[in-house]
């Protein structure tokens, strides 16, 4: 078992030298994160709306561009149907009145995802995580523990992927990086190392304990059952663990993502997702199909590649960014 924490930091990025981390505007991240989205759905929207009124043609018309970023089949129809019964109660005659009554509705339909990740009352409280190849596990738990380091917690990560030397590796940095303990191993078990990695967090007074697992699809059953595996060891080390288990999406992967909840959620009882990517897609609609479909809390949001880029989700922040 290799227990790995470097005294030295890795180089951080600009706005985190000499280990400060100036205070930025995230509704300006937010903003600029959801560019490609707004381009491609909240522009076309407005030229629509500029036709003061909201009849079958506009309906029909809003309905492929929900549609086209992934919104998916349901919550385009729940959306819609609201606009036209808000626009009828209301008299609804001006593209301001179209656009206002439609960021309403869909805040309403995105608040119950917002629910920020409450870690008090477990110690250590204990969160694994899991995804597909490439979602940004790995990426999000860097970024993770540095949002936690903020809040003063003490952080521990457990390096269970153990069939990728690359992400053993890449985690090993973020663990450099954030001047944080990482519980890792060359080969072998990685519920053995998760396991292990709970265990040095109680000697050591750790409050919170990020648990790396390997990417893999929800077709390769033979995995998914290992997934369960590293669930059930986990809970012999403390029945009510995981206090949570977080399933990495890539908002790339649009109508993709809700197979990957089902799937996931049936091995491991998923908890909460974290949204990454959102800066490099045009499909954030996607948000709203989980919000139909599988209401599963969001509990954090990616907006770019800097290590203060992932933050709790906020149903009332997302949609001015996206209307703004």
């Amino acid at each position: 078992m290799l227990d790995f924490l470097k005294k030295k930091h890795a180089p951080l990025p600009e706005h985190a030298q000499d280990g400060v981390v100036p205070k930025k505007n995230w509704r300006e991240q937010l903003f600029t994160g959801l560019s490609k989205t707004r381009s491609q759905l909240t522009d076309r929207m407005r030229i629509l709306f500029s036709r003061g009124k909201i009849d079958e043609e506009l309906l029909d018309e809003l309905e492929t561009l929900l549609l086209a970023a992934d919104a998916g089949v349901e919550a385009t129809r729940s959306l819609l149907a609201s606009l036209a019964e808000r626009a009828r109660q209301e008299k609804i005659n001006s593209a301001e009145g179209i656009e206002a009554a439609l960021s309403d509705i869909l805040v309403q339909l995105l608040r119950p995802l917002e629910a920020p990740l409450n870690t008090d009352g477990k110690r250590p409280f204990i969160i694994l995580l899991a995804g597909v190849n490439g979602a940004g596990k790995t990426t999000s738990i860097g970024k993770l523990a540095r949002y936690f380091q903020r809040q003063e917690k003490r952080v521990l990560l457990a390096a269970g992927d153990t069939f990728r030397a690359a992400a053993r590796e890449q985690l090993l940095q973020w663990g450099e990086r954030n001047d944080v303990t990482v519980i890792a191993q060359e080969s072998g078990d990685p519920a053995a190392v998760i396991f292990d990695a709970i265990a040095a967090a109680r000697a050591r007074d750790i409050d919170i304990v990020l648990a790396d697992t390997a990417g893999r699809l929800p077709t390769q059953a033979h995995l998914m059952q290992e997934l369960s595996k590293v669930r059930r060891v986990i809970q012999k080390a403390d029945a009510a663990a995981p206090h949570e288990t977080l399933l990495v999406l890539d908002a790339n992967t649009g109508q993709n993502a809700l197979a990957q909840v089902k799937a996931f959620d049936e091995a491991v009882s998923v908890t909460g997702l974290v949204l990454t990517k959102l800066d490099g897609s045009a499909k954030g609609g996607v948000i709203a199909a989980i919000a139909r479909q599988y209401p599963k809390p969001i509990r954090f949001i990616g907006v770019g590649e800097g290590i203060d880029d992932l933050r709790p989700f906020s149903a009332k922040e997302f949609v001015e960014a996206l209307f703004a």
